[in-house]
C-alpha cells in the first residue's frame, strides 16, 4: 500500500496510509490528510488511486504544489518522489518498491527510509528479538516538539540527508546511537558521536542537525 509521510524542518510528524480512491489535503478539518497552516489551502490538493497508479492534483491552491522541486497542476507519483506544500515535505512510498532518489529525514519508527547502517546492525536484529525493549524519541525543539515517537523496528535513522544522519539501534543491552554520514556528528549530552555509537540510556539529550530529542526508555 502505499503511504504519506509527512514533515515539516526535518521531522515526520504524520503517517497517511493511502486506502481510497480519493483522498483530499488541505487545511479544513474535513480533508483526509489535514494539515492546519496558512500556507496550505482549505482544499490544497487530491491523491487519487487508478489501480496501482497514484496521481496528484493541485486544487487551484493559493500557493501551489510542488513534485521534486517543480510545481505541477497534474501529476503520477512515483515512489520517493517528494511533494512539497509551504513549509512541509510529503514523502511518497510504495512498499516494496525500491527508492533509488534522495534519502529524506525521517524520525518515524514504523518507516525507516534506506540508509547505511552501522556494521552491528545485521547481528543486532537477531538478539534484538530476544530483548523486547521499549524505547521513544521525544522531539524537543522545533515545531514537532512535545511529540514522541516510538522505537519498535530494530534500526531507525534520524536526521538532515547532507548535514548529518544518525542511526538508533536496538542491541540486546539497549539502545546505541552511531552517526551515519555527514560532517556535523550528532551529541549526546553535548558530547560527539561517532561512527563506533554510544550506549544511550533514560533521559539523554540527542541534539542532531540543530534538533534536540530526549531519548526515553521503560
Amino acid at each position: 500500500m502505499p503511504k504519506m509521510f509527512v514533515s515539516i524542518d526535518g521531522v515526520v510528524i504524520k503517517e497517511v496510509q493511502l486506502t481510497k480512491d480519493r483522498t483530499t489535503l488541505g487545511r479544513r478539518p474535513y480533508n483526509d490528510i489535514v494539515i492546519d497552516n496558512l500556507a496550505v489551502s482549505g482544499e490544497h490538493a487530491v491523491l487519487q488511486m487508478s489501480g496501482a497508479d497514484v496521481f496528484l492534483e493541485d486544487l487551484n491552491s493559493t500557493n501551489g504544489t510542488y513534485v521534486n522541486g517543480k510545481a505541477i497542476k497534474k501529476q503520477q507519483l512515483q515512489n520517493g518522489d517528494t511533494v512539497e506544500i509551504g513549509k512541509y515535505k510529503i514523502k511518497f512510498v510504495v512498499d516494496g518498491v525500491p527508492d533509488n532518489r534522495e534519502k529524506t529525514t525521517v524520525i518515524n519508527s514504523g518507516a525507516v527510509e534506506p540508509a547505511p547502517a552501522p556494521p552491528s546492525a545485521a547481528s543486532a536484529a537477531s538478539a534484538a528479538s530476544a530483548a523486547p525493549l521499549k524505547a521513544a524519541i521525544k522531539v524537543m525543539s522545533g515545531p514537532a516538539a512535545g511529540r514522541e515517537v516510538a522505537l519498535f523496528k530494530v534500526v531507525t535513522t534520524i536526521g538532515k540527508p547532507g548535514v548529518a544522519v544518525a542511526s538508533i539501534t536496538r542491541r540486546a543491552h539497549g539502545y546505541v546511537v552511531a552517526l551515519v554520514e555527514g560532517t556535523t556528528k550528532p551529541t549526546v549530552n553535548g558530547s560527539a558521536v561517532g561512527t563506533d555509537g554510544v550506549d544511550l540510556f533514560h533521559g539523554d539529550v540527542i541534539e542532531l542537525a540543530g534538533t534536540k530529542m530526549q531519548f526515553l526508555q521503560q
